[in-house]
């Protein structure tokens, strides 16, 4: 398969730019993979696709406010803190590269600076602070790390508590994520209650969503691409639930792609593994789902990964038909846009 197999012609102005004012405001493309039909819908109406002792699987990572602005010299460096090594010690990108070398010293604010210790591909350092608790800090100066497609003044003070705010699933509740888990994104707390009023039941997981739930595919075939690995949890009782879900062939829900990544790496002797993993499992069309039966997912960048999974699970053909649709009805894309449902 090529890549290329996977575009899509996206105009610009279809990119969500901001969250809409109420998260459950958002409209729902619904796809049944059985007749191929689609239909359009709200994601208030989410509650009705759900029935008794369905399982709804969600990720409740937390996004940490990963992207600082720090100082080299006076001049100002953009930075992405993608993952703690050990206290005090981060992996981070950083934008523009070739100023920050090895030795050098980076001031965030008065109580937070790092020197460069490591250096790494594409823009990567190492940084070792003289602080162990480098997240509190960030707290309190860090911004939401937004994708590049959203294109808005990246350091404004008065959007901050927005973002932070937005670009953040109510029922997070693991800090480590660099995106937010968006198929989430949609959901209230009335949302949540309806479901489980519904006899339907909530199980999470957590998977730490890094830099490859959004790594470019680089290459010309699909078989080509490696992904990159995340850390992920599955605690026992959500690894009960799934297990009992499947013995009685009732419906498992995965709302997002990084649960379905979570799942299907940790199914295994026909049972889900509990406790913690990592994954690189690259999903694309001629992959053989064990886990899931229905998934709700946002709308994803042409080429992406991401597409190719969505495109596995409901087919290419029926996944590319659905998106010519979407910006014909002129659907909002991508992390602060609509959803899809696939049944």
């Amino acid at each position: 398969m090529r890549v290329s197999d996977f575009d899509y012609d996206l105009p610009a102005e279809l990119i969500a730019q901001t969250p809409l004012p109420n998260r459950d405001d958002s409209r729902m493309m619904v796809v049944r993979r059985k007749d191929g039909t689609i239909r359009h819908a709200r994601f208030k109406d989410f509650p009705e696709y759900i029935g008794a002792g369905d399982v709804l699987v969600l990720n409740d990572t937390k996004v940490i406010p990963a992207k600082p602005w720090g100082k080299r010299g006076g001049a100002s460096v953009e930075f992405l803190f993608i993952k703690e090594k050990a206290p005090g010690s981060w992996d981070v990108l950083c934008k523009p590269a070739k100023r920050i070398r090895v030795g050098d010293k980076i001031d965030f604010s008065d109580a937070l600076q790092a020197e460069v210790v490591g250096t790494g591909i594409e823009g990567r350092r190492t940084l070792r602070f003289m602080v162990s608790d480098v997240l509190g800090h960030l707290k309190n100066i860090g911004y939401a790390p937004l994708p590049p497609y959203i294109k808005r003044k990246k350091q404004d003070a008065r959007e901050r508590p927005h973002d932070l705010n937005r670009y953040q699933t109510v029922f997070a509740a693991k800090d480590g994520a660099i995106a937010a888990p968006t198929a989430g994104l949609h959901f209230t707390p009335d949302i949540l209650r309806k479901i489980e009023d519904k006899g339907a039941r909530l199980a999470r997981v957590t998977l730490y969503v890094g830099l490859a739930t959004f790594q470019p595919a680089r290459v010309d075939r699909v078989e080509d691409h490696r992904m990159l690995e995340e850390s992920y949890t599955i605690p026992d009782s959500t690894a009960g639930e799934i297990g009992a879900a499947k013995k009685d062939s009732r419906p498992v829900t995965a709302v997002g792609t990084t649960v379905v990544r979570t799942l299907e790496s940790a199914w295994t002797e026909g049972r889900l593994k509990p406790g913690p993993g990592a994954t690189s499992l690259f999903i694309y069309p001629g992959f053989e789902f064990k886990v899931i039966d229905r998934l709700l997912t946002n709308f994803h960048l042409p080429k992406s990964t991401l597409l190719m999974l969505v495109a596995a699970f409901a087919g290419r053909d029926l996944i590319l038909r659905a998106y010519r649709e979407a910006v014909r009805e002129k659907y909002r894309f991508f992390s602060y846009g609509d959803c899809m449902l696939i049944l």
